[in-house]
């Protein structure tokens, strides 16, 4: 009997790095391997990497000098390194780096990977070589069944100038709607209760087979296409005034056993009146997550996002009046290229004005190949990034924290996700980690609640 062989995937980065680690965990066990979570048992090491920030690059090539010992008992130990990191490598330098990896490709050739393994250790695993060519076909293995990740598109066509995804994922390509529908239809039918669609540009999604949209679906007809956002023209529509993605969400929320739906991360530019309409849907978190960057239109000029301040705002006090309470996230860079004092200063006040309940705030990092990197100047300096970092940091849990006190009392619903010591955890429908007394089986299972305490990052309830 042959000797099982085992693979060890590390991920760093963001929600589609994680589904992408999900789709090589998924490839190979279909070829006979089996995971482990100790890297020295490891026949297979991957690290799917993230290149937003030098940190995490960093990260990967200690890990790589670490796994090197391994070879003293495993001769035959592959090592292997995809995501944003070879994506981006358009002159090899960055390979040369890591001396020691076997593999180095690319997320777009996933479907490769079987037949490149086979030709490092034909031992490694029995059976057929067929490989599929598409990354969608191959079926992610999932952590848990009740959640789960569905990918509707990958790569993008913005090229914001700090940021390397369209250097490492390529263009935009938008999957089919037939295939999303299949895979949540699946998903659904094996216990999931909520899934997560995620795309770089998500709220951008075009679907190439549109006449797979439903003859009824709300969103497809001209009647509901109602006056401008007062966004640029790259707003997309066919035709007939369909906004394809809040098509697709009509279409997923008539999913019978599904129960929520999450989507990160939408661009501001893309944001139609039928997708704030889409908000309104039963199945749809009450929560969005909307980057925004920067609060100084010179700065978001020059990062090449296209929309201003005064756009933004106006999106978001529009999507607050369609769906008042909903919990607002977003996304920020500080100490951009040149940006001032008094510049980072607008990023405070649109931060008030919005009242987020979530940041994720990073101090800029240059990546080599962006136009940011050629163009500009990383002339802010370390010290003063981390300032204006804390300054967003403070003022977050500030609002936060005020912001959680009208669940007070409130009822909500939460997806148990985590049982320790008597407690279940969970987010609310807000995105809010909340915790109760409960027992193990209520794992994976959606459970009424009141809440009787909060704090800035965890609201305590009692189940009803």
């Amino acid at each position: 009997m042959q000797k099982n062989k085992y693979y060890y995937i590390l991920t760093f980065g963001c929600q589609m790095n994680k589904n992408d680690s999900e789709r090589i965990s998924g490839l190979l066990t279909s070829i006979g391997l089996k995971e482990t979570k100790t890297p020295k048992k490891a026949d297979v090491l991957f690290i799917n990497t993230c290149s937003v920030r030098q940190h995490a690059e960093d990260r990967v090539f200690g890990f790589v000098r670490e796994w090197q010992k391994f070879r003293i008992n495993k001769p035959n130990l592959i090592v292997g390194i995809t995501g944003c990191l070879p994506g981006r490598d358009k002159d090899g330098k960055l390979q040369k780096k890591l001396p020691g990896v076997d593999l180095f490709f690319p997320i777009n050739e996933l479907p490769t990977l079987a037949r490149r393994l086979h030709e490092l250790n034909p031992g490694l695993f029995p059976g057929s070589l067929d490989s599929v060519e598409e990354y969608w076909q191959i079926e992610p293995k999932l952590d848990k069944k009740y959640s789960a990740f569905v990918t509707i598109q990958n790569g993008c066509n913005n090229f914001c100038t700090y940021c390397v995804v369209p250097y490492a994922r390529g263009q935009e390509k938008n999957r089919p709607l037939k295939e999303i529908l299949k895979e949540i239809k699946a998903l659904v039918k094996n216990g999931c209760l909520e899934v997560t669609l995620l795309g770089q540009v998500v709220n951008n999604y075009q679907a190439p087979d549109k006449k797979n949209f439903s003859k009824n679906n709300l969103f497809c007809h001209p009647e509901l296409v109602s006056g401008s956002l007062g966004m640029p023209k790259q707003v997309r529509h066919d035709s007939m005034g369909t906004d394809h993605f809040a098509a697709l969400l009509w279409e997923i929320n008539q999913i019978k056993g599904l129960k929520r739906i999450h989507w990160t991360a939408a661009d501001p530019q893309y944001f139609s009146d039928q997708q704030i309409q889409a908000l309104t849907l039963l199945k749809q978190v009450n929560f969005l997550h909307l980057p925004v960057q920067s609060g100084n239109n010179q700065i978001l000029k020059k990062m090449n996002r296209k929309y201003t301040r005064e756009n933004y705002l106006k999106l978001v006090k529009k999507i607050k009046k369609v769906r008042p309470e909903i919990a607002l996230g977003t996304d920020f860079i500080v100490g951009f290229c040149a940006e001032t004092k008094k510049q980072f200063l607008d990023t405070v006040d649109l931060y008030k004005k919005c009242d987020f309940d979530i940041s994720y705030h990073a101090q800029y990092s240059a990546r080599s190949g962006t136009v940011a990197a050629k163009m500009f100047k990383d002339n802010v300096s370390r010290e003063e990034k981390k300032r204006r970092w804390q300054v967003l940091q403070d003022l977050m849990e500030e609002i936060t924290y005020r912001k959680n006190q009208k669940y007070l009392g409130q009822k909500n619903s939460v997806l148990v996700d985590n049982f320790v010591d008597g407690w279940c955890s969970g987010n609310s429908e807000e995105m809010k980690l909340t915790r109760f007394r409960g027992v193990p089986k209520m794992i994976g299972t959606i459970q009424p609640v009141k809440i009787i305490k909060t704090s800035t990052w965890i609201l305590w309830a009692e189940k009803l």
